[in-house]
């Protein structure tokens, strides 16, 4: 197989890419006949082609339960955070295709974040939060008068058991918010407090029973106003398990009270065959572009890297003469016309930290948090002091940015104090991780989720640099002294089990560091990420 990349960063490449792991064994690539992505900072995948034309993702890496606003002339987005702290991070685009994160609108935990709701009401800015919290769900609210914050501290609106808000402003002027299973409640109108008791008020579109699913799972209820119509667009058929499960769905009512009727072109957007590029489509909001033509935004994992998490992706949609939308972007496997009318403005953002500035929320983040993570961080002249916490990567709170590239490098240098050991990690969670630390005059083996204690390895040195490549799912480490000559650790790891249909979690694969132990702490400088070919 012929690499077939045309020149370097900001360049199309048309087909897959062969390297060897060990100068013989070519690696994984993906299919000839696809087109891939253009290089921007680092060389990470970005979605503008720079020709007119786009490439889903639109954001890649671990981006799910996309909630969009458009603003103006300005679109918001946030996603679910899960476990991560800072969470909902908040990204700005003026053009549906480029988007760069702004602000983490959560500083604390308050447990596990699932699909949220971003709206404007009145000229000002709410956020609709399931969060999971002692096995106990139940909605918050966060509201600001400018996206950027101050963010209000939660208030919890006392809905137990209720996830995937989708707020709405009825016809009779009053405010709701539309959940999984069919439910609803009304809110005060300030958005503050419901107004009244949940309620059974919708059903949704009904699949074939012999389609392969992982579970009916009606859920995600976002709405709109058009025309003399309430749009509900909806997801069923469960987020993960089998690629050809997840979907969008359809219903429209005249009043917010239905009755809902169900759309004939149901479902919208379903992956129907597990050769396709994106699996488990679904979880949409639909918007209208900068030049007045319409889109979804919705979530997929990528065929062979679910590892990454579910990633976000934008499909153009058509109004039909009878009232209803339709997808237009088929598979998503191919390059699409860009909306109509935007203004490009930043593509992601660099992961490559110095440790000079604190860039938690936008890029770094607490997995697994306990109470007042932050603490632990100190930043000095000589860069990030973090104090050590916990036995090892299975319970310290690694901190991990989300990486949305097939094949990558991290590099770090990791200087332990007292009994601290530090390190870098291929984590997803306190029980699916691998990785390499250092302390106590040796290199530490982590693998199968646990401390290889039989493969110490010792080096004569205060200060290590790091460095991992996670290729295609293969992991190669490599230790140096002095960063010039390295050494390849004996033990490389392949990783595409460690994801959602294994762990559950509805995680991702992260690059992290972590400092763990009784005592001392870690000072980290340095971290470079570089995206492979």
């Amino acid at each position: 197989m012929k690499s077939a990349l045309l020149g370097g960063a900001g360049s199309l490449a048309i087909g897959g890419t062969a390297r060897a792991q060990d100068g013989s064994a070519p690696a994984p690539c993906p299919p000839e006949n696809l087109p891939q992505w253009r290089r921007g900072i680092e060389g990470q995948r970005i979605a503008d082609l720079g020709n007119g034309m786009f490439l889903n993702p639109i954001v890649s890496g671990d981006h799910p339960d996309p909630t969009i606003l458009k603003d103006g002339d300005v679109y918001y987005m946030s996603f679910s955070s899960f476990d991560s702290v800072p969470g909902i991070v908040i990204w700005k685009s003026t053009d549906l295709v480029n988007w760069t994160p702004v602000t983490a609108a959560l500083p604390e935990s308050v447990g596990s974040v699932w699909a949220l709701d971003l709206i404007k009401h009145d000229g000002r800015y709410f956020i609709y939060i399931p969060a999971l919290r002692n096995n106990s769900q139940s909605i918050l609210v966060i509201y600001a008068d400018d996206i950027e914050g101050p963010w209000s501290e939660p208030i919890d609106l006392g809905i137990p058991n209720r996830i995937d808000p989708g707020h709405v402003v009825g016809e009779d002027g009053k405010r709701y918010l539309f959940m999984n299973a069919g439910s609803r409640v009304e809110l005060t109108d300030d958005g503050l407090a419901t107004a009244g008791p949940v309620e059974q008020t919708f059903e949704l579109w009904q699949y074939p029973d012999d389609w392969v699913v992982e579970m009916y799972a009606g859920e995600g209820p976002k709405l709109m106003k058009r025309g003399e119509y309430f749009y509900l667009v909806a997801a069923v058929g469960g987020t993960a398990g089998p690629p050809t499960g997840h979907m969008v769905v359809v219903s429209r009512s005249k009043s917010i009270h239905g009755p809902w009727e169900q759309c004939p072109y149901n479902p919208i957007v379903r992956t129907s065959d597990p050769d396709e590029r994106w699996w488990s489509r679904g979880h949409a909001t639909v918007v209208e572009g900068p030049g007045g033509d319409w889109w979804m935004v919705y979530h997929g994992y990528e065929n062979g890297y679910r590892t990454l998490g579910r990633q976000t992706l934008l499909d153009p949609i058509e109004w039909t003469e009878d009232g209803w939308f339709r997808a237009l972007g088929g598979d998503l496997s191919q390059p699409l016309p860009k909306p109509k009318g935007g203004k490009a403005g930043p593509a992601g953002r660099a992961l490559s930290d110095d440790f000079s500035s604190n860039k938690f929320g936008i890029q770094w983040s607490f997995c697994e948090p306990g109470a007042n993570e932050a603490r632990r961080l100190q930043y000095t002249e000589g860069g990030l002091l973090v104090a050590a916490k916990g036995e090892g990567p299975q319970n310290c709170s690694p901190i991990a940015c989300k990486a949305g590239d097939h094949a990558y490098q991290v590099s770090i240098i990791c200087e332990p104090r007292g009994e601290a050991i530090g390190g870098l990690l291929q984590f997803y969670n306190g029980k699916g991780f691998v990785g390499f630390g250092f302390g106590n005059g040796e290199v530490y083996t982590y693998n199968y989720n646990q401390d290889q204690g039989w493969l110490r390895i010792p080096v004569d040195t205060d200060r290590l640099h790091m460095r991992m490549t996670n290729d295609r799912h293969i992991v190669t480490m490599e230790y140096s002294v002095n960063g010039t000559d390295w050494q390849r650790h004996p033990w490389r790891y392949e990783t595409s089990g460690l994801h959602q249909n294994v762990f559950g979690d509805f995680l991702s694969l992260r690059p992290a560091f972590f400092s763990a132990g009784a005592s001392g702490d870690v000072l980290y400088t340095d971290f470079v990420y570089k995206a492979l070919p």
